[in-house]
This record gives structure tokens, sequence and C-alpha cells, in this order.
């Protein structure tokens, strides 16, 4: 276990107190590990590769602790602010699809979660924490439409990846790349 790998590991492990923080109707917790969590997102994979710890652990933790984090942040926003996640919905039906379609193709076709962490998905992460957060603090709704024209960028270019390769890898800039 090395310091990336715990990074991502407490983002995981963040989740269940995402959820009750939101059950409860605990705004400003919920928020604040929300970004406590994105903040874990941000570092794992530079710290990893600023201290070569990169490992294979680490690429299955990040995305492991990726897919719970924003399986609990999508929970707890519509607890907390459904009428602003209403407000949204095509967007965000969009950004959740654009996630989880190339995770269940991956798993479709290697058995496992593919950890790709390509360029284009680290620029939908940025620009979706910035949707997410300027919808939920500011009720702002045009940042989040942005962050879905880029996720569906970044999942097709993940599909694309995962069709062209014959083993699972990891840790692919982009698709011509490849």
């Amino acid at each position: 276990m090395n310091l990336p790998n715990l990074l991502s590991l407490l983002r995981l492990l963040a989740t269940p107190p995402m959820l009750w923080f939101a059950w409860r109707g605990q705004h400003d917790a919920f928020l604040l590990l929300m970004l406590a969590a994105w903040l874990t997102d941000a570092l794992d994979g530079w710290l990893a590769r600023r201290l070569n710890q990169c490992t294979a652990l680490g690429a299955r933790l990040d995305s492991w602790g990726d897919l719970a984090f924003y399986i609990a942040l999508s929970l707890g926003a519509w607890w907390l602010w459904p009428e602003r996640l209403r407000a949204e919905g095509i967007a965000i039906v969009l950004i959740i699809i654009s996630y989880l379609l190339p995770a269940v193709i991956g798993l479709l076709k290697f058995r496992r979660l593919p950890s790709y962490h390509t360029w284009a998905v680290k620029l939908a992460a940025v620009v979706t924490a910035g949707g997410v957060i300027g919808l939920l603090l500011l009720d702002i709704g045009w940042p989040l439409r942005i962050a879905a024209v880029v996720c569906i960028y970044a999942a097709l270019e993940e599909i694309a990846i995962t069709f062209r390769l014959r083993a699972l890898r990891s840790n692919i800039p982009g698709y011509w790349r490849l």
C-alpha cells in the first residue's frame, strides 16, 4: 500500500459517509466530503506518476473508487437537491450513461473494470466537478451541460479503446496513443 493507493482507498471509503450525510439531510457535510473525495481523485494519479508508484492495484482502486464515488454523489445529490437535478436531468443522465456504458462494455469484454485513465476522461472529470459544484452550490446548470458533451466524447473514446484492445491494459492516454 502506497500513498496514491491510500488516497484511492479513502475515496472508496468516503462513499458510505457521503450517503449517510445525504440521507440525514446534512448538506454541508455531504458537500465537504464530496470535495475531499474529488481532491483524492485529483491527487492519487498525479502522485503515483510523480512518485513512480503506478501499480495495477492502484489503477483498479482508482476505478473502483471513482465508481463508488459517482454512485454516492448521484444518490446523495438526488436526496438533497432533487429540484436542481430534475432541471438538468438530460445532462445528468448523459453524464451517468457516459460513465457507466464504457465500464459495462469493458466488463463484458475483459471481465474486469477498465482503468484507461485517458486524458479525455481526466478532462471530463474536471469539467463535471465544476458543473456539479456550480449546480449544487450556485444553482447554475449550463456548466453541467458542457460537462455532458465532454463526457460523451470521453465515453466514445473509451469504448473505441475497448473494442481495439485484445487484452486489458491500464493507463492509456488516448485512442491515438494505442
